[in-house]
């Protein structure tokens, strides 16, 4: 190379790398990426907002409702209805089992008595995931309402039957499963610590002057 000839091997790639960034594939991973970052975004912002997070859920479900009593797709809304009561269960059992942990050979996991130290039920399934995924499981059969290769001919009082009474026998076992490890899935009624409170007794309870 002579000397007085400008290098040009830096600037080539520095185009390459420019033609590479801005080729349709990134493109659409970039904005794939902030899309998920936004929808995240609103996720973590409705954590704190269960009642208009559970009236959305309900405004999506009596949408599906009557989309399916207008069209039809009964096959899609038992199998909707089979994932429904599978996500219930998880929501109202506990994240470690008793009845497969080694700790509860000893006495119940939770405590039986007033006197016993507070301890709160944790869930499998969280609240919060079990909203997003019953939403989410609507928006999904939804969807599936607009194409005709999933509306089997079925009877469908039968599969009403047959779910009605596959959710009696789920709940009973989860019923009798709750009794025999004397727990409840539900915070009413339950001691909860109050700080007020607890600053008052010990206020009353220190010696005057």
């Amino acid at each position: 190379m002579e000397e007085g000839q400008p290098s040009t091997g830096g600037a080539l790639a520095g185009e390459d790398l420019s033609n590479l960034s801005s080729t349709p594939a990134a493109a659409v991973s970039r904005w794939t990426y902030s899309v998920s970052r936004w929808y995240q975004h609103l996720l973590d912002k409705s954590v704190p907002h269960v009642l208009y997070r559970w009236i959305a859920c309900l405004i999506v479900a009596l949408v599906y409702s009557i989309r399916v009593y207008f069209v039809g797709f009964y096959i899609v809304t038992y199998a909707l209805g089979i994932y429904l009561l599978n996500l219930l269960i998880g929501f109202l059992s506990p994240q470690i089992d008793p009845e497969f942990d080694g700790s509860s050979r000893d006495g119940p996991v939770l405590p039986t008595r007033g006197s016993d130290e507070f301890r709160p039920f944790v869930r499998r399934l969280p609240e919060f995931k079990f909203w997003y995924s019953i939403t989410k499981a609507f928006c999904i059969a939804f969807v599936m309402t607009f194409f005709d290769v999933f509306d089997v001919p079925v009877f469908w009082p039968i599969l009403l039957f047959y779910w009605g009474l596959l959710f009696i026998l789920t709940m009973r076992r989860q019923i009798m499963h709750m009794v025999k490890y004397k727990y409840v899935p539900f915070s009413i009624g339950k001691q909860r610590y109050d700080g007020k409170r607890g600053a008052s007794s010990d206020s009353t309870s220190l010696p005057r002057d």
